[in-house]
């Protein structure tokens, strides 16, 4: 594959954003209109003690990505209440169309003591053509399990023959390598099917092989169909010193499959990596792959995981 890069296209701090946030556009991911393109994103405020809450917005763009139409004023969806899984924050949010229904897979997370966090994956609904999304209940859809304890997450649900597939990540460990550092986590790739969207039966594996250790971290998998084959690009990094190591910070990676089941990990060609001297040039994270008239694209982050916004690649062959 031959990916074009288009450049940074959104930037956060540029945007009166609602909810009070002003900076973070983290992994963005699209619902595409006639006319118009909508890129949902998780973005960040501060709550009373200084600690971050992570938020839905939104931004509009033309279909030539050259100009934003507008952001979104209003409260996309509502953080939980007191004790429930999303607390704390929702990050991220995946967006699709299900016959006349907008249907939204979040990763709700809160705040814990002996680790820093825990998430689970929710459901909600838009009635208003994706402004806003009702929650479908105050727990979630997929959460921890015997065999996958922690850190639910990274919900991408695509529909293939009348079956809902969620592509989603787990927690394997906590671990830390400096009694005097914070643990840091490890978590994989997974699948899951439904019959409607609400109820899931997890397939109970590791669906994409390590490439760096058996510690490598795997993240928010995003799958497309084209000519006949399912691609999937994901991306993945070191378990440690990965916030100021560059070299052990988020790449992006690829796997492919004929039958949803078996995958074949090939990031040798993914056709995409970190350009030095620009906005991406120590990582490259959170791919979203969607088509669009014709083309197939890929929105990403780039360096401090999209604290200053997102880009735009186009695939070329």
């Amino acid at each position: 594959m031959k990916w074009k890069k288009l450049g940074q296209i959104f930037d956060p701090t540029a945007h009166q954003l609602s909810n009070s946030c002003v900076e973070f556009a983290q992994s963005p991911q699209v619902l595409v209109f006639d006319d118009f393109i909508r890129i949902y994103f998780s973005t960040r405020e501060k709550d009373e003690t200084g600690k971050y809450l992570s938020h839905i917005s939104f931004v509009d763009m033309d279909k030539s990505f050259q100009k934003v139409i507008g952001v979104s004023s209003k409260t996309v969806i509502k953080l939980g209440g007191l004790g429930c899984f999303d607390e704390h924050g929702i990050f991220p949010m995946n967006v699709l169309r299900d016959k006349d229904k907008i249907l939204a897979y979040t990763t709700g997370w809160n705040r814990r003591v002996s680790v820093s966090t825990d998430a689970s994956i929710g459901l909600a609904v838009s009635v208003d053509g994706g402004v806003t999304f009702n929650k479908v209940g105050k727990g979630p859809v997929l959460s921890s399990s015997l065999h996958e304890p922690f850190l639910v997450g990274d919900a991408f649900v695509a529909i293939y023959r009348n079956i809902y597939h969620m592509w989603y990540i787990h927690g394997t460990k906590w671990a830390s390598v400096d009694p005097e550092e914070a643990p840091d986590r490890v978590y994989k790739i997974a699948h899951a099917t439904s019959q409607d969207g609400i109820s899931w039966r997890k397939e109970g594996r590791q669906i994409v092989a390590d490439r760096l250790n058996d510690d490598e971290c795997q993240a928010l998998p995003t799958v497309i169909c084209l000519n006949d084959k399912y691609h999937m690009f994901f991306c993945y990094r070191y378990a440690t010193d990965f916030r100021k190591n560059k070299n052990r910070g988020y790449r992006i990676g690829y796997a492919y499959s004929d039958d949803l089941i078996h995958w074949t990990r090939d990031d040798g060609d993914v056709g995409i990596d970190v350009t030095e001297g620009s906005w991406d040039s120590d990582m490259l994270c959170y791919p979203h792959v969607f088509e669009m008239d014709g083309n197939v694209y890929m929105l990403y982050n780039g360096n401090e995981f999209g604290r200053f916004g997102f880009g735009l690649a186009k695939l070329e062959q």
